[in-house]
């Protein structure tokens, strides 16, 4: 959670020049001129206005991204792959300056923020290793006829990316349907969308006019690109409300969806597991960096009773030195809450946990530094004794608050973790591997680490069970969910 490595010198704030909507390869303003602030969550510092687009610039747009579409997809594979590559190259000689640019905007420290802008370029580079994979089959059928299947794009399909990542999905979430032949619009986060117009100004001009497309705006964006007819299929990494309006703003027009919604995921730390490695492994699960604004965060840490006491003391002193900062100091190992809704919600559900009997061991606060004295920040929070019957146990607080339950009967204990709507990750802690396959089999949820937590590996599905979400992502199923598959019959017979 900490370091004593001296940080980089913070790179230079440099903010994009063009605040306007980025479609058909050029800029352009709202159709009904509106804009809005941008301000740094953790200054309140205005950070220039952007575009607020409306349903009659989705209409342009995706008119845009049609005709772009139809050229893109008679590019070859391999040159799509080209032009992927080359934006990722970009990406990482501009990786210092976007993540300052989403430490600013949207609250995260800019050390972490380089290491998303980083992966969105690995990202980048995989999909285009990818392209010769969207294969189709053949089928016998004896030798007077060929039957085989080819795999195409959709379209023009609709991103819509949350405020937790804001640069790294807006890059990273293109690369599957640019590399299968689509024309991509972006949503990025309302509440930080300055990373994606300058990502624009860097790479747009690589793609064709119409191909890679940047839309801001706020829920009525949203809701217009879902329902669109020209769109034809949409993704959201978003909360659970949210994919359930997506998913039936899709259905009026049968769009295929791909969802990655929220999780209340579990820790699981069985007796025969070191204390202190115990400990560590929760903290870091609760991605308190992101002041705990990630769908995978190991929120609830199931400590069994032969370990808990050790394991809650060597939290308190694990935690001790990790404090908010300005998220722009490279020095800062926890950054800002996104926004002042966000700060309210979590605010309420520390006094929740409170109010249902839980016992405060760490944190619950806003902190007392001046120079974060107008800023949008929590200390990190650790509730112990809580039980499955309260709501910081149950419902997705998405932030800095972590609930600590106590356990001995193993099956008790996994139905408490199935019991949430939820199933995304789990991360598992034990020295017996038999234990380990078997509690990973009982677990609902999609993606499980065994002693690990926290980390993505390129290749692998990431998604979830349940409300969590449809569809897998960060891997060749993501390449293929958005190709829809032809079958071509061809007569042989003389005539």
């Amino acid at each position: 959670m900490s370091s004593n490595a001296s940080p980089a010198p913070a790179p230079a704030l440099v903010l994009p020049s063009h605040r306007d909507l980025f479609y058909g390869g050029a800029w352009h303003p709202p159709k009904l001129g509106k804009y809005v602030d941008s301000t740094s969550p953790s200054t309140q510092e205005v950070l220039g206005s952007v575009a607020e687009a409306t349903a009659a610039d989705v209409d342009a747009a995706v008119a845009a991204a049609r005709q772009g579409f139809e050229q893109w997809r008679r590019v070859p594979p391999l040159e799509r792959a080209r032009v992927l590559r080359a934006a990722a190259e970009v990406v990482r000689q501009h990786a210092g300056e976007l993540a300052m640019i989403d430490a600013a905007d949207g609250g995260n420290p800019v050390g972490e923020m380089t290491s998303d802008a980083l992966a969105a370029a690995a990202m980048l580079d995989f999909f285009a290793g990818l392209v010769t994979e969207m294969k189709g089959t053949s089928i016998p059928m004896g030798p007077d006829s060929v039957n085989f299947s080819v795999r195409e794009p959709w379209g023009v399909v609709a991103r819509i990316v949350p405020f937790n990542h804001p640069f790294m999905f807006t890059a990273m979430k293109a690369a599957a349907p640019l590399a299968a032949g689509n024309a991509v619009i972006m949503k990025p986060p309302e509440q930080a969308s300055l990373s994606a117009l300058r990502l624009m100004e860097l790479i747009g001009p690589l793609f064709p006019p119409g191909v890679y497309n940047v839309l801001t705006g706020g829920r009525d964006l949203g809701s217009a690109l879902t329902a669109h007819p020209g769109i034809a299929m949409v993704s959201l990494i978003g909360s659970v409300p949210t994919g359930r309006a997506v998913m039936r703003a899709a259905a009026d027009t049968l769009k295929p969806v791909l969802l990655e919604l929220g999780g209340k995921n579990a820790m699981i730390a069985f007796p025969d597991v070191d204390p202190d490695e115990a400990a560590a492994a929760a903290l870091a699960g609760m991605n308190f960096t992101w002041c705990g604004q990630s769908c995978g965060s190991t929120s609830r840490a199931f400590i069994h009773a032969d370990i808990y006491d050790a394991v809650l003391a060597r939290m308190k002193e694990r935690i001790a030195p990790v404090i908010p900062g300005l998220p722009t100091d490279p020095a800062s190992k926890m950054g800002a809450i996104v926004n002042q809704a966000q700060y309210d919600r979590v605010l309420s559900y520390i006094e929740v946990g409170h109010q249902d009997g839980a016992r405060l061991l760490h944190g619950g606060k806003r902190p007392t530094a001046p120079e974060l004295a107008r800023g949008f920040f929590v200390e990190p929070t650790i509730f112990a004794d809580v039980t499955q019957s309260m709501r910081i146990a149950r419902e997705e607080i998405f932030g800095p608050v972590l609930a600590v339950l106590k356990w001995t009967d193993e099956a008790e204990m996994l139905a408490a973790v199935n019991s949430v709507e939820y199933g995304l990750t789990c991360s598992i802690w034990t020295n017996d591997l038999g234990r380990a396959h078997r509690t990973a089999q009982a677990v609902e949820a999609g993606f499980i680490w065994i002693n690990e937590t926290s980390r993505h590996f390129l290749g692998t599905p990431f998604g979830g069970y349940k409300q969590s979400g449809i569809g897998r992502e960060e891997c060749l199923d993501e390449l293929l969910a958005f190709t829809q598959e032809k079958h071509i019959h061809v007569n042989l017979k003389r005539r």
